[in-house]
């Protein structure tokens, strides 16, 4: 019995609009940023015009990939609420698989944007097994304090002991597919950000991130009990915002382009959920040129590819499927994304530059048996 699982982050699927970039340039779409404009109510008029332009294109795309990814269940990332996704269903993934996602699952976190992780599921996997939800969990409202996580480094960023630890959640879901049960933890850790007080947003957030997977960990842990959690059928899925190895890359469209595996020498957040074989990222099990799930620029002088997508399994699960090998799906990336040998793609019509495209990241699909 197979259960094909999922992540995505889908990028921003919201339902209202951004009006902060009015303010605040660091928000502003940079169309809005050719014309001079006059007042608040111009540029709430022009901001409602250019999104409601580009949202069609870009969702048609966002629905390909999920529906490449032939997902049973699909964990996401950056939804604005059960409104948004309801929406997105039936407006563009019912066009593409038919009634395939009935069962959602959502609710609201910590983030300040109100971009939330989330859930679909079919009815039943694709033999015919049922897919049953037995409830949610969220651990939203965990403190630094509560979970004795208030690490060094925190206060630097002017965190205090008393705040929530997720930036956005750890969402506990428990399901049951064909009787069997399977426990999915959804999360979407700390951002990286750019540079503080010239500190690399990478290394200056990666207090917050430690935090974070160590409460999941911490969770995990009590949730089935250290004697009996490596036995059980969980997995971690979402945007860790964080890597372990990255392909550095240099050259030119003219010239070509290199691709040169860099590992990390600093500690990584994923390496928390791993160490002492707690869980195995699956995605791994690729060529360690084929592992990427995002394209990272800041202009010729910054480049890579890497993997912020992940699918943990548990020990059980892991050993249950030893020879699963994750599909990463990479057709609905921008053309100015370069790809390494061997790894180019058709990408889907109407594909942009920078522009639309499915998501700034690639959605991650590995097909388990649940014993």
């Amino acid at each position: 019995m197979s259960l094909r699982l999922a992540t995505f982050n889908i990028e921003n699927l919201m339902n209202r609009f951004d009006f902060s970039g009015y303010r605040n340039e660091l928000h502003q779409d940079r169309s809005l940023a050719l014309y001079e404009i006059r007042d608040e109510a111009e540029y709430k008029l022009l901001e409602q015009a250019r999104a409601v332009a580009t949202a069609d294109d870009t969702r048609q795309l966002t629905a390909l990939a999920i529906a490449a990814a032939r997902a049973d269940i699909i964990c996401l990332q950056e939804v604005d609420n059960l409104e948004a996704l309801k929406a997105f269903e039936y407006g563009y993934l019912f066009k593409m698989v038919g009634s395939g996602y009935r069962q959602k699952v959502i609710t609201p976190g910590n983030d300040s944007r109100g971009i939330d992780v989330a859930l679909l599921m079919r009815p039943e996997t694709r033999d015919g097994q049922p897919i049953e939800f037995v409830r949610m969990t969220s651990h939203a409202t965990l403190t630094f304090e509560e979970m004795d996580l208030y690490l060094p480094g925190l206060a630097e960023l002017n965190i205090q002991p008393q705040d929530r630890i997720f930036r956005r959640d750890c969402l506990e879901v428990d399901i049951r597919v064909g009787g069997r049960p399977l426990t999915l933890y959804l999360v979407h850790l700390k951002s990286m950000g750019g540079f503080r007080n010239g500190v690399p947003g990478r290394e200056a957030t990666m207090p917050v991130r430690i935090a974070e997977a160590k409460a999941v960990r911490r969770i995990i842990e009590r949730r089935f009990g250290a004697d009996h959690v490596a036995a059980k059928n969980w997995a971690v899925c979402g945007d860790f915002n964080d890597y372990r190895e990255r392909l550095v890359i240099g050259g030119d469209d003219i010239a070509g382009y290199t691709f040169t595996p860099a590992e990390e020498d600093a500690v990584s957040s994923v390496d928390i959920l791993l160490e002492g074989g707690f869980s195995e990222n699956v995605v791994a099990r690729r060529p360690v040129l084929d592992r990427w799930t995002l394209y990272h620029t800041r202009g010729p002088e910054e480049r890579h590819l890497c993997q912020l997508d992940y699918i943990l399994l548990s020990p059980a699960l892991s050993r249950a499927n030893a020879s699963a090998v994750p599909d990463i799906i990479r057709a609905g990336q921008p053309w100015r994304t370069p790809f390494p040998p061997g790894q180019q793609v058709e990408r889907y019509p109407r594909t942009g530059w920078d522009r639309p495209k499915a998501s700034d990241h690639c959605p991650v699909a590995v097909t388990l048996d649940i014993a």
